[in-house]
């Protein structure tokens, strides 16, 4: 029987006929009963949550999300829309056309050749996936549900994203977000917010960067969380707490050294923290900040933020 695939598609990130041939090749190289193909197409008004939905509608069983991480997380969080009560009825597939590709590459989808990553989504066993649920608290007091499949958090990661250039982004990639990241750190601040973790009383914590992770691996192959597996059903925190020249020195040697190379060597399952670098596990987060904050969600940022709360949906996804 044929296979009935939808590709939810982003003008934005290739030409439409450079995006036909490359998975017309596909198929043709995967031989057998070629698909049946359903093109839907994101607009800035819907992301691709709608197309998504209906792609499910029109009876796909894949649906394929090309283009970059907010194409990705949109169709992702459609999807596990209904997993809740059916589990995941309809798998996802990736072609990554953007500048950052974080789910991509925590999963290995081959980057910048969109030909294979639809080979994968031919050819490829399927995987669970957890997915996040950020409620995010606006400082006007209104509140918006996003999902996230990567990472979400304050800090330094979500001030980079305010902070790079939208057109050197176009040019150089990811390497634009290494531009933005001394403007980013210059931003930031160590502020005391009110942290609780699976219903436990809320407790204090000092930090300039929270992360709270389903993946671990960022832009440039950099592992920030190395405990966070997209399919353990926890989420994974990295707490920044450094604040000068010697506190950065001993963040980079709990990365570098404790998490990185030691870890390699001693074959250890579990992240050391320090003064410094706090690694914290949980099935959800909330988090009360003392003033508006800027908010990332797989690389989308969110103004004025003052208070969320994450959440994992264990095995909601399946994924090519």
């Amino acid at each position: 029987m044929r296979e009935t695939i939808g590709i939810v598609w982003n003008p934005s990130k290739a030409a439409e006929s450079e995006l036909r041939t490359a998975v017309a090749a596909a198929v043709t190289a995967a031989g057998g009963d070629a698909p049946v193909l359903h093109w839907f197409e994101t607009s800035v008004d819907d992301p691709g949550a709608g197309a998504a939905r209906a792609a499910r509608t029109a009876g796909c069983s894949v649906v394929v999300a090309a283009g970059g991480d907010g194409t990705v997380r949109a169709v992702a969080g459609a999807l596990g829309e209904t997993a809740a009560e059916d589990g995941p009825s309809v798998e996802l597939g990736i072609i990554p056309l953007g500048t950052g590709n974080l789910l991509a590459r925590n999963l290995g989808v081959p980057l910048g050749d969109a030909e294979a990553a639809f080979a994968r989504v031919l050819t490829g066993d399927s995987r669970t996936l957890d997915l996040g649920e950020a409620t995010i608290t606006h400082a006007d007091g209104n509140e918006e549900v996003q999902a996230f499949v990567v990472m979400v958090g304050f800090g330094i990661d979500a001030q980079m994203i305010v902070e790079t250039d939208d057109e050197l982004k176009a040019r150089a990639g990811w390497l634009a977000y290494v531009e933005s990241l001394g403007r980013a750190a210059a931003e930031t601040e160590v502020v005391e917010f009110s942290l609780s973790l699976d219903g436990k009383d809320p407790q204090p914590e000092q930090a300039h960067t929270l992360l709270v992770a389903n993946c671990g691996t960022i832009q440039g192959g950099i592992t920030l969380l190395p405990d966070a597996e997209p399919d353990d059903g926890e989420l994974d925190m990295l707490v920044l707490r450094a604040d000068g020249v010697a506190a950065w020195l001993d963040t980079m040697r709990n990365m570098v050294w404790e998490n990185g190379l030691k870890r390699l060597l001693t074959g250890a399952d579990r992240a050391e923290s320090s003064e410094t670098t706090g690694h914290l596990r949980a099935k959800r987060v909330r988090v009360e900040l003392p003033h508006p904050h800027a908010f990332e969600v797989d690389g989308d940022d969110f103004e004025d933020v003052i208070a969320f709360e994450a959440r994992i949906l264990p095995a909601a996804l399946r994924v090519r």
